[in-house]
């Protein structure tokens, strides 16, 4: 008996204009850069402000992809979640300040390790703190997404009051670690060390998240959940389980995006987490929510249009990212790498 003919379609038979379309979201970027090049002219200074943005761009996603996540599984509207954004920079900024000592030492290895239990505890209190609000706030109003809207808005405004009354009103100035001070010199242009490192620390975290999404198990019951919850849950997986983890998961990279832009910003305040969710909801809708992907395409091309812009003509740059969503979604009403789910 022969084979069924396999009628599925080539890569020759796709046309260059389809290949052409799937693959721009992910051109974006270089393009971006390119435009910037020629539209700054000096290469030092279009250098310095891509290393910007691109840090910029990967604080960002580590805010924003937590909440693509949790909205791509869970089907939630988050407006708290820039609470933990808030949280966390106040949990890192008092380790950091407990661990002066160390932060203020000329060592790499005594500067970073303050760091990394600043960010140790920020994650840890923040993925507490989620744990916490899923089960009180947002658990009993899963599917109904203007309760969601203001209950989570509310608890946003409860828990900055929190941080008002445990660390005060006032906004605390911060000093980097003294090895992350300063800047290093590359063909002219200066580039801050600690957005070298921040760029270094999202690229990273984004191939670790890809990586667990793609090639583990856990990775696969989150993916198949977020397109097709239903048919996960009568192979017989506890999808709820899952989705108090992506939680807890999601809060965590909060308050670890808190901690890095506190750094960033060299100052803290409790309405931090608040101002940061524009971004990181634009952020989320143009790279298509649930898309991993997705948030960290968009969170680039945010960042590094934002500083390009900023640089060229400074009243533009506030209303940059809203143009730029603008024009994804009038191109791709659904973002650009959305994730697609079962009817």
């Amino acid at each position: 008996m022969s084979a069924a003919p396999d009628h599925r379609p080539t890569f020759a038979d796709v046309s260059l204009a389809e290949r052409l379309d799937k693959a721009m979201p992910f051109l974006l970027i270089p393009i971006l850069v390119v435009l910037g090049f020629f539209a700054i002219g000096a290469p030092s200074s279009w250098l310095t402000l891509t290393v910007s943005g691109l840090a910029m761009g990967m604080m960002i996603f580590i805010m924003a992809s937590g909440l693509t996540l949790v909205f791509g599984l869970m089907d939630v509207i988050n407006f708290g979640h820039g609470a933990f954004v808030s949280v966390g920079a106040f949990v890192g900024v008092s380790v950091l300040i407990a661990f002066g000592d160390w932060t203020g030492a000329t060592s790499l290895l005594l500067n970073m390790s303050a760091v990394f239990l600043a960010v140790v505890a920020a994650m840890t209190v923040t993925g507490a703190l989620g744990w916490v609000f899923e089960r009180v706030i947002v658990k009993p109003v899963y599917g109904a997404h203007l309760k969601q809207i203001l209950v989570t808005v509310g608890g946003l405004i409860v828990i900055e009051q929190l941080i008002h009354v445990i660390w005060g009103p006032d906004e605390i100035f911060i000093n980097r670690p003294e090895m992350l001070k300063g800047a290093i010199t590359f063909a002219g242009a200066a580039m801050e060390k600690y957005r070298l490192l921040a760029v270094g620390v999202g690229a990273v975290l984004f191939i670790v998240m890809r990586m667990i999404l793609r090639r583990t198990k856990i990775g696969l019951i989150v993916r198949a959940g977020v397109e097709n919850g239903p048919m996960v849950e009568a192979l017989g997986y506890r999808l709820r389980m899952v989705f108090v983890g992506v939680f807890i998961a999601g809060s965590a990279l909060a308050g670890l995006g808190g901690v890095m832009w506190g750094l960033y910003q060299e100052v803290i305040t409790a309405g931090m987490g608040e101002r940061m969710m524009v971004l990181v909801f634009i952020v989320a809708i143009i790279g298509g929510l649930g898309s991993v992907e997705g948030a960290f395409i968009g969170a680039l091309l945010v960042g590094l249009l934002q500083n390009y812009v900023a640089f060229l003509e400074p009243k533009l740059a506030l209303v940059s990212n809203i143009a730029l969503m603008t024009a994804i979604l009038m191109w791709r009403p659904q973002g650009m790498l959305p994730v697609v789910k079962a009817k």
